[in-house]
């Protein structure tokens, strides 16, 4: 369905960009998820921006959405957001932020937006599981298309309604990956692991 973009939104989305935050918005809308798999440079963040202001003007006082990403990107995300969608409250979890001993539920406290590293939520992947989310966004989602790795099982615990991979790269090595990846967001979609296995990852 077409969607406005919100006004708040300090960018003029390409057409591409528009259709991709309208798909976004009506995943989140119907508590779906999926796997944005745009090339490096086309906006990715941008559409997620776009969607999470949306759901935040709709609902706000929701739940904060989640972002996880490398540690190398966690900073692209926070300028980006300041640039982008400035109306958004992001609180930044860094190691700092862990050593000061502030509890999480209290940094949560107006935020519309945490990001935080593989590593720590990882490491804290417990008190993420005992909060309330409107959505997990996985940036960089290849990192974690091991099934069997603890950050792909701390995501799967997360209880978030919405989850979005988003990825340049969804598939590096074999099928198995890809079936990682749209099973962390849609569970049961592409069938259960070992059924995926046989009838298509070893054929193909």
């Amino acid at each position: 369905e077409p969607l406005p973009v919100p006004a708040s939104i300090t960018a003029e989305l390409r057409d591409y960009q528009r259709r991709g935050y309208q798909w976004l918005s009506f995943l989140h809308d119907h508590q779906l998820g999926g796997v944005l798999a745009d090339d490096m440079g086309l906006g990715k963040t941008l559409q997620t921006l776009a969607m999470i202001q949306r759901a935040r003007e709709s609902s706000p006082e929701a739940p904060p959405f989640l972002i996880v990403a490398p540690t190398s990107v966690v900073g692209n995300w926070g300028s980006e957001a300041a640039r982008f969608a400035p109306d958004l409250n992001v609180v930044v979890i860094s190691e700092t932020t862990r050593r000061s001993g502030t509890a999480l539920a209290t940094l949560l406290a107006g935020a519309d937006v945490v990001l935080t590293s593989y590593a720590l939520f990882r490491i804290d992947a417990e008190q993420y599981r005992a909060s309330s989310w409107s959505g997990l966004v996985l940036d960089e989602a290849q990192m974690i298309k091991n099934p069997s790795s603890q950050g792909y099982r701390a995501a799967r615990g997360l209880p978030a309604p919405f989850t979005l991979a988003i990825t340049g790269t969804p598939m590096e090595n074999n099928l198995g990956e890809l079936w990682a990846l749209v099973s962390l967001c849609c569970p049961g979609l592409l069938g259960r692991r070992e059924q995926f296995r046989q009838v298509y990852r070893v054929p193909i």
